[in-house]
């Protein structure tokens, strides 16, 4: 049944994606602000295919911690489940990625369609600059920016590896930094094949003020995503004592904190 359950899951996530995309070519005819519904809309298709067809529920906590401002997002990242899952709760999400993504056919057009934030990582200074002025130019339209901090998805349990340039952001940008945790990788785990049954939990927890010293802002940014985290996959492995992600996880765990 698990091995079902995830082809089917997989195909139709892949098909419905690319038919939703294809169906929505006439917003590029419209302005941007007639657009934004169908991130949400995306987002909510693919959480339904997810319940009833991989047997993945999604529990999202903490939304009145978002603010009614411009803010930037935090995430933890382990799978594809949180660039899609909470996209209704953001206000015109926007997020900061990889250059390489624009020229992905379909999905690239999208990207710049809503005007995300590339980012190219072989130009380091310059690239952090451009990134700076272009979630500037977001956050003084009110806009949601998303940024994974550690780069790239993680697996459940690994040792963290954040990146400085948030600290960037924070210092150039004066708005809230609103933390997410999450235990997604332990049902949709990275270059994985299967979507484990179980529940996703995400937990928005409560944004950073501007004013901090930077040093003291990032250790706190780390200190709030990795804890809560963490109690996410305690609470998973209470769930789903029987996942062999969770197993895997607490290796990783065991094997970092030693150092």
């Amino acid at each position: 049944m698990l091995v079902l359950r995830s082809v089917l899951f997989n195909v139709l996530f892949y098909i419905s994606t690319l038919i939703i995309m294809i169906a929505c070519m006439f917003l590029f005819v419209l302005p941007v602000r007639y657009c934004w519904w169908l991130l949400p809309f995306w987002g909510r298709v693919e959480k339904f295919l997810l319940r009833w067809v991989g047997g993945v529920k999604s529990e999202i906590t903490g939304i009145e911690n978002l603010p009614d401002t411009g803010c930037v997002i935090v995430s933890k990242h382990q799978s594809a489940w949180e660039t899609f899952a909470l996209a209704e709760y953001y206000r015109q999400p926007t997020f900061i990625l990889k250059r390489e993504l624009r020229w992905v056919p379909f999905f690239g057009w999208y990207l710049m369609k809503f005007r995300q934030i590339p980012v190219d990582r072989g130009k380091k200074g310059k690239a952090l600059a451009a990134m700076g002025r272009r979630a500037a130019e977001a956050i003084a339209e009110n806009r949601n920016i998303i940024i994974y901090p550690e780069g790239t998805r993680r697996p459940a349990g690994a040792e963290p590896q954040y990146k400085y340039g948030i600290v960037h952001l924070y210092k150039t940008l004066n708005c809230p930094i609103v933390p997410i945790a999450l235990n997604s990788g332990v049902y949709w785990p990275r270059r994985r094949f299967f979507r484990f049954p179980g529940t996703i939990k995400a937990e928005i927890l409560e944004p950073i003020q501007p004013g901090l010293p930077p040093e003291e802002f990032f250790k706190l940014l780390q200190e709030r995503i990795e804890t809560a985290s963490d109690r996410l996959l305690d609470e998973a492995e209470k769930d789903t004592p029987d996942n062999v992600i969770i197993k895997e996880a607490r290796v990783r765990q065991a094997e970092y904190k030693k150092k």
